[in-house]
Formats: structure tokens, C-alpha cells, sequence
């Protein structure tokens, strides 16, 4: 296992706690393991090195002195930032992007979903060739090897740009098949739920629990990246799709965002969300925030939620209310506490889908 060195910059903008606790997380689920955890203060990233030249003798320290083998920082970098932190450190960089897209990348199971991983690569990768390539940039020479006057970065971008264009096609092709998949369910009247949340909120672990399926559910973040659906039947309404979906994140990022479209079209083309949240942990607002403007960058803010607050065995305040049905002031359900874990409340979440149905079927 690697010997990483963390570091987090506190710029007063989150619960720096949480961020530090999520980022151990993230090193965890990569195959990392912390050995020293830096952290600092500052109004804004510094140009050249974004954690300053203070805080980066501190680190470089550190690495010499616990032996990290890996710097990650909880923060995206430019590849200027980036090239110049591996040239003063000694040690390779990686930036919450890179970490993201790497535990990605050993999730992926799927045919669709390598794909969606190789195409985010890809795009974060070619914003960084001249990091990668810059002692390449000459022209190449030698017998078999002359080439058409281009350099060895102009040609690593061809390369990559060929690829891209490849895994593009492929996945557009996937996606008309996906397009007709839903409207031969919606010529058929079939109800589609798609479960969403933050990652490790425990969304999969519900999708088992209501549909008797063995997707694959731990308590580590990004377990589920492919996107799974099963039929459930449902009393009075009948059967209904249900879609397990990829866990969002703080800050995830772009490249995945767009690599993913044809994953979260399952979310885009949903008739309604559970919106599944961990009710144990205690930055769970800014986590349904977070939710919430992923959906709303998806256009699918518009569409009827459930909040389905989960892991309620965990949480001993909560649990004098047992599993229970919150509804609004017009009399709307807003919330079901439950525990996916246990099965306790399970009944009222499938009492509140059908109600949620047939409030929308009246409605159109």
C-alpha cells in the first residue's frame, strides 16, 4: 500500500473537518494509506504552488520524514500548480480530481462504464501533456522512427484526441439503445425511480433491500459507478423501475460529470428521485446541497423527490421516532426515516412511492 502525505487548505469556505475526514476516505478507497495530514490557512490559492512556498517547505519535510511516497491534495490544481509542486517536492502530485477519477477508474465494471472512465481521463490528461511530455518535446529521429514533422506532444495529442472521438461514438451508440429502452418502458406505462445521493449515503444498500438485487454495497465511497435497474412490484400501483445511480459528490468533477451523461440520464428521464441521504453524518445539509445542484446542473430539479433519510439505526436521537413518514404542511410526504441496513421502515418508503404515483398520475 502507498505511503501518501495529505494536505488540505482551509479557505473558509466548507466544514474543513468533514473535507479533511471525506479526503482520508477518498485515500482509503484509492489503495492509499495517510501517513501525515497537512493543513493551513489561506484567503485564496497561490498562484504558482497554491499552498505557498511556507506550507510546501512544511510538506516536503514531512514527506522526507514519514516517507510518503504520494502527495493528494483535497484541491483541484492547474497543470502549472501541479508540475510545479512535483518539481519543488521531489514526489508525485495528485490533486482531488486525479484521486476521484483513479478510484473510478478500479470501480468500473462495466462495459459502459470503463468506457465513461477511459473518456474522463482522457480529457483530464490532455490539459496536463505538456507536464507529461516535456522531456519528449523534440522532434523524433532514428531509422523506422522519423515521422511527419511532428513533435512527440503534437503526436500524444492526435493520439488522444483519435481516442476520445472513438470512445465518444461508442458511447452515443449506447445511449440511443438506453433512449430506446426508456421509451418502450414509458410506451408501456412503467413507472421509472431513480435512486440518488451522496456517495456512501447507502443507496445501494436500499436499491437490495427493495429490490432483492446483490448489487455490490460497502461502506467505502464510489462503490456503484454502473448503473443498475430492476423491476418492483408495488402494492396498488403494480410494477415500477428502479435505478441504482453513481454517488455524487463535493466538487465532482466536470470530467466525470460529462463522461457520465448517459449514466445520469437515468436520473434525467426518472419520474421520481429518492433522494437518499445519511442521516448519521453531520454535514448531511451541505451533502443533499451538494445533491441538489448536481441534479439541478442534470435539469432534474423539477422533478418529485422523496428524501429518504437513511442509517436512522445509527443515529440514537432518532431513534425514538422509529421509522416514520414526515409529511409537509399541505400534507405531502417530504421525508421517510428508515434504516436500509436493518429493513426497518421499508414498508412505509413503498407506502410513500405509490402515494407520490398516484398523486402524479392525477396530476397529468
Amino acid at each position: 500500500m502507498i505511503n501518501a502525505a495529505l494536505v488540505g487548505i482551509d479557505f473558509g469556505k466548507i466544514d474543513f473537518e468533514a473535507a479533511l475526514h471525506e479526503l482520508d476516505l477518498l485515500t482509503k478507497s484509492a489503495g492509499a494509506r495517510s501517513v501525515i495530514t497537512i493543513t493551513g490557512r489561506r484567503c485564496s490559492p497561490d498562484a504558482k504552488l497554491f499552498i505557498g512556498k511556507g506550507k510546501a517547505e512544511e510538506l516536503k519535510e514531512a514527506i522526507r520524514h514519514y516517507a510518503a511516497e504520494l502527495v493528494i491534495l483535497n484541491h483541484s490544481l492547474s497543470p502549472g500548480q501541479q508540475r510545479n509542486l512535483e518539481n519543488f517536492l521531489g514526489t508525485r502530485v495528485v490533486d482531488r480530481t486525479a484521486l476521484i477519477l483513479d478510484i473510478f477508474a478500479q470501480r468500473a465494471k462495466s462495459y459502459e462504464g470503463k468506457l465513461q472512465v477511459e473518456l474522463a481521463q482522457l480529457n483530464y490528461l490532455s490539459t496536463r501533456l505538456v507536464r507529461a511530455w516535456t522531456h519528449l518535446e523534440r522532434q523524433k529521429g532514428g531509422i523506422g522512427l522519423r515521422g511527419p514533422g511532428e513533435t512527440q506532444l503534437e503526436t500524444d495529442r492526435r493520439l488522444i484526441g483519435g481516442r476520445v472521438k472513438l470512445l465518444k461514438m461508442r458511447l452515443a451508440k449506447l445511449r440511443r439503445q438506453h433512449d430506446t429502452q426508456r421509451r418502450l418502458r414509458k410506451r408501456n406505462g412503467t413507472i421509472s425511480i431513480s435512486v440518488v445521493g451522496y456517495t456512501n449515503a447507502g443507496k445501494s444498500t436500499l436499491f437490495n433491500a427493495l429490490t432483492k438485487a446483490k448489487v455490490y454495497a460497502a461502506d467505502q465511497l464510489f462503490a456503484t459507478l454502473d448503473t443498475t435497474s430492476r423491476r418492483v412490484y408495488l402494492d396498488t400501483i403494480g410494477n415500477v423501475v428502479l435505478s441504482d445511480t453513481v454517488g455524487f459528490i463535493r466538487e465532482l468533477p466536470y470530467q466525470l460529470v460529462a463522461a457520465f451523461r448517459a449514466t445520469l440520464e437515468e436520473t434525467v428521464h426518472a419520474d421520481i428521485l429518492l433522494h437518499v441521504v445519511d442521516a448519521s453524518n453531520s454535514v448531511r445539509r451541505d451533502q443533499m446541497d451538494e445533491v441538489n445542484e448536481v441534479l439541478s446542473d442534470i435539469n432534474c430539479a423539477d422533478i418529485p423527490q422523496i428524501l429518504v433519510w437513511n442509517k436512522i439505526d445509527l443515529v440514537p436521537r432518532l431513534i425514538s421516532h422509529r421509522p416514520y413518514i414526515q409529511r409537509d404542511e399541505t400534507g405531502r410526504i417530504s421525508r421517510v426515516f428508515l434504516s436500509a441496513h436493518t429493513g426497518e421502515g421499508l414498508d412505509l418508503l413503498r407506502q410513500a412511492i405509490s402515494e407520490l404515483v398516484r398523486l402524479n398520475i392525477e396530476l397529468q
